[in-house]
């Protein structure tokens, strides 16, 4: 607990306690804190000094905070593999966790002359998009944009729409063994959409990673473009 005569701010040694409780297991990744009020009670301060605390621990990511639901023990991060064959559902998995996601758009479009370029189309080629949120054991952990040759990939859109995955599309038209061609890691601040599709503050860093998959005939069939929660994942690369 708290000693108000240590020289110590309170709310530093709030912090302290609550991150001693998270290391020793009382509190479990993924379980939600005591309410403010609770914790107001369990310390003996006001408010203001509690807040101080999780702020505290927010910022050094020790738990996360969720605007009208609460305070939550940070996950364990996800180590995600970076091989030949990437695909999301295994890697997440592989570490006995639960895969999910969203679909945020889904059309064809003319395509941008950057991302044709890299998918070796022709100006005035036309391309697939798929805008999709990540998620592992039902939080977000990603948001991402996906573009595919919409001449090799016919009915993708009604296809995802059934099989809600790129991989059993790709499959499903003759796709299926795709591998990872090119993968570029870079880190900046997230825009305002993307830090609240991935529920974390805009001061905190996503990793982005870009990436070209092609098939066994070298031909490029999805370019990818995604935002990661840094501090929920770390890319892995097998070599």
């Amino acid at each position: 607990m708290i000693e108000r005569n240590s020289g110590q701010a309170l709310w530093r040694q709030i912090a302290t306690d609550i991150s001693d409780a998270i290391r020793s297991g009382r509190y479990a990744p993924g379980s939600k804190l005591p309410t403010e009020a609770e914790l107001s009670q369990l310390y003996g301060v006001n408010r203001h000094t509690l807040r101080r605390a999780v702020s505290e621990l927010a910022e050094d990511g020790v738990i996360r905070v969720e605007q009208g639901r609460g305070s939550f023990v940070q996950e364990h991060v996800l180590d995600y593999l970076v091989a030949k064959k990437t695909r999301f559902s295994d890697n997440v998995l592989r570490q006995k966790r639960t895969p999910g996601g969203r679909t945020l758009l889904l059309r064809e479009e003319d395509g941008d002359p950057v991302i044709l370029n890299q998918l070796g189309l022709a100006r005035g080629s036309k391309l697939t998009r798929l805008d999709r949120v990540g998620e592992v054991d039902g939080r977000p952990i990603s948001v991402g944009s996906h573009y595919f040759p919409s001449l090799r990939v016919p009915g993708f859109a009604e296809l995802h729409k059934e099989l809600d995955s790129i991989t059993k599309v790709l499959t499903r038209l003759g796709h299926g063994e795709y591998t990872r061609h090119v993968t570029r890691v870079t880190a900046r601040m997230p825009d305002a959409a993307d830090a609240d599709l991935l529920q974390q503050p805009r001061s905190r860093p996503v990793l982005v990673v870009e990436s070209i998959n092609v098939t066994p005939d070298g031909n490029p069939i999805e370019y990818g473009f995604a935002r990661y929660a840094a501090d929920r994942f770390q890319l892995v690369f097998e070599s």
